[in-house]
């Protein structure tokens, strides 16, 4: 364990020289300046470079890879997404008494990234951070219908389809038919599917790209989020995540 982690201290100390530099670095001035040998250097390069973390140009010389400058830019993302999500997200539980969240899609499970309560003392399962099944998510379903039928078939082979309620969709074919009907709807429910007594309703949010980043949602208990406010509630994380949309440079 400790050699494992004697050699991730070197790789991030590979990474603080790539980056603190403006020019591409060879191997033995990358090896100077961490106080590694060579042989060690290269070692540590190479699995890098096969994870895209460094690249190489075709002097043969180091520079800091794409997937540090995507993962750096998702997060950069999301924390604009959370800045300009936030007034909209306390809207819907000011003017509708109820929870928002916004959450995204990761692999098959939804991530809730933030969440205002409309009731704080409820039992709500979510909380900032919290992974659930998107299968059984309004968040979830939203996301997913916007998926390629590629995509989704990726997706759908990591669901397990557990049935977590009586109203529970198990089936593969069944849910695929549900999310033709959310996508032309533009929301999506998850009505006692995941939670006994819990309801929650939900619309996707897009970005300059014309790409669903996100989705926000207004939820709650059947005793307050009744029949008879689904139609209000609709149209209000409709019209919130449609301003958000268009916040976040959405044309359409």
């Amino acid at each position: 364990m400790e050699d494992r982690i004697r050699v991730l201290g070197r790789a991030f100390d590979i990474l603080e020289t790539l980056s603190d530099t403006n020019s591409p670095m060879t191997l033995t001035e990358i090896a100077a300046a961490t106080g590694l040998s060579k042989s060690t250097a290269h070692r540590i390069l190479s699995a890098m470079l096969d994870r895209s973390y460094v690249a190489k140009n075709d002097s043969g010389d180091y520079t800091i890879g794409f997937r540090i400058i995507e993962i750096a830019g998702t997060h950069i993302n999301n924390l604009e997404l959370l800045t300009e999500a936030r007034p909209f997200l306390s809207n819907i539980t000011r003017e509708l008494d109820l929870t928002a969240h916004l959450g995204i899609l990761d692999g098959p499970d939804v991530v809730y990234l933030e969440k205002i309560d409309g009731h704080p003392n409820s039992q709500l399962y979510t909380q900032i951070g919290h992974r659930s099944p998107g299968f059984c998510s309004s968040i979830g379903k939203c996301l997913m219908s916007c998926l390629s039928r590629e995509e989704l078939d990726s997706v759908l082979d990591e669901c397990d389809f557990r049935k977590y309620t009586r109203k529970t969709i198990t089936g593969r074919q069944e849910f695929i038919r549900h999310l033709r009907l959310v996508r032309l709807q533009g929301w999506a429910i998850d009505d006692e599917e995941y939670e006994d007594g819990h309801r929650c309703i939900g619309a996707p949010v897009y970005d300059y790209r014309g790409l669903p980043v996100a989705a926000i949602s207004a939820s709650g208990s059947t005793g307050i989020l009744t029949d008879e406010r689904i139609e209000e509630t609709v149209e209000k994380v409709k019209q919130y995540a449609a301003q958000l949309s268009r916040q976040i440079g959405y044309i359409g």
